[in-house]
């Protein structure tokens, strides 16, 4: 499979010198977004290089093409790039694309909600004209690197298109892993003030395949007080290692956060409060990154070819949940499902395949097949029937690896066998109900 990785560099010698080729770039943007907007109607099966032939007829005027229709172009936008105005073009025909797809949906629950008598108030999309898009430089013609930390790059100043040195910060692609992958052409990107060069990186990457019953498994409970708890497994059911993954004093920063949140929107009326999320986000950000990290270099040092998470699916709100307490699950449902994300990308850089199993009683049932445990949450432990006190996320982890590995060698397993086998270990019958003695139970018979 193609994976890609992008990597920023803060251009450290300059900074609004780069403003001007911006508001130049998104100026011919929204100028190209209009002219496709009024020349064509039906685009959905146009090419995008179809696309940038025909406006380039429009708009740029050459030896074959003296009188283009909009020659208002080449007037307001001279000596304009010519790498610029085909990703401006390429960029403009997507936005218009997306707007007419959105038209489209639009008008059809117009349609259906009023055969059904219903009343639609719902506004039709609007083109929006004003972008604020970050233009590609393309090696060779519009950025050329002169060593690791500096280059050539192409701007507009003094109304003039020149070539500017620049200095960057040098990136360590050793240590980004991705040192012999293809470098692509950078985008210039401003955040806040300052400007940095993305460089993205692609590389080919073949997942691993192995068989069910020779793989080692990661599996991964994102829980409540813990970030994550996992537990390496084999096939066998044999629990090899573990490890929790926890940040406790950025998430009591976070609880703090959502404390003066909540005041601050009861004594002024529900208010954005933009600088509050501002850092919410911000931990929150942190929480995903670092545990994501942490659960892909466990596994990567197990020599794990598979790691397990739960599906999860929409977010079910528990009763009695209101104020500060309400938007912490929220915020923990969120970062639960970002963690997922990026170790899907992490893990794929590497080769490890990502699978989900049914989440429904993987931390209610005890692993040793005892039957339902009576858990403290703020403690995290789980007592079972027996007596028997155990580490709530660490046990689930040991289910979730259990169900993936029931799953696995289900598919492997003729359908009147696994009926014979079923009759020995009855609970392999409901998947909700398989626990880690389930599959040790599977092995035996």
């Amino acid at each position: 499979m193609k994976v890609v990785k992008t990597l920023k560099s803060k251009i450290t010698n300059h900074s609004r010198i780069f403003d001007a080729t911006l508001d130049i770039y998104n100026e011919a943007l929204s100028f190209i977004i209009d002219v496709i907007d009024k020349e064509f109607v039906d685009i959905h099966n146009v090419s995008t290089e179809t696309m940038i032939a025909a406006v380039e007829r429009l708009i740029h005027t050459t030896k074959l093409n003296p009188l283009p229709k909009y020659q208002e172009f080449n007037i307001r936008f001279y000596k304009f790039p010519s790498y610029f105005r085909r990703a401006a073009i390429a960029s403009a025909f997507g936005k218009v694309k997306s707007h007419l797809t959105n038209l489209r949906n639009w008008e059809e629950e117009r349609k259906i909600a009023l055969s059904e008598g219903r009343k639609f108030k719902k506004k039709p999309p609007t083109l929006q004209l004003r972008h604020k898009d970050f233009p590609v430089f393309y090696k060779g013609n519009m950025f050329e690197k002169t060593s690791g930390s500096t280059a050539k790059i192409k701007v507009f100043h003094n109304n003039d298109w020149v070539w500017k040195e620049i200095l960057f910060k040098e990136l360590d692609l050793y240590k980004r892993d991705v040192w012999n992958w293809k470098e692509n052409n950078p985008k210039l990107v401003k955040v806040g003030k300052k400007y940095f060069l993305h460089f993205s990186y692609e590389s080919r990457v073949k997942l691993n395949k192995v068989d069910i019953k020779e793989q080692t498994i990661c599996a991964v409970d994102l829980g409540i007080n813990n970030s994550a708890v996992c537990s390496v497994m084999d096939a066998k059911g044999t629990v090899l290692a573990r490890k929790f993954i926890n940040q406790p004093k950025e998430k009591d920063r976070l609880y703090r956060m959502t404390s003066k949140l909540r005041k601050a929107q009861s004594v002024s009326g529900g208010v954005s409060a933009p600088n509050y999320w501002r850092r919410i986000n911000g931990i929150q950000t942190h929480i995903v990154h670092h545990t994501s990290s942490e659960i892909v270099k466990f596994a990567k040092e197990n020599g794990c070819h598979v790691i397990v998470f739960e599906y999860l699916d929409s977010m079910k709100m528990p009763k009695g949940f209101w104020g500060a307490k309400k938007l912490r699950f929220k915020l923990r449902y969120w970062r639960k499902k970002g963690i997922q994300n990026k170790v899907t990308e992490m893990a794929h850089y590497t080769g490890i395949r990502i699978s989900r199993i049914n989440a429904h009683n993987t931390s209610a049932l005890a692993f040793d097949g005892s039957g339902k445990v009576e858990r403290n949450p703020r403690k995290d432990l789980a007592t079972f029937t027996t007596g028997k006190v155990y580490h709530a996320d660490l046990q689930a982890s040991y289910n979730i690896g259990a169900r993936y590995f029931i799953r696995g060698i289900q598919k492997t397993i003729p359908e009147k066998k696994w009926l014979t086998i079923q009759a020995n270990v009855p609970e392999l019958s409901k998947r909700t109900l398989q626990t880690l003695s389930s599959l040790i139970s599977l092995n035996l018979a």
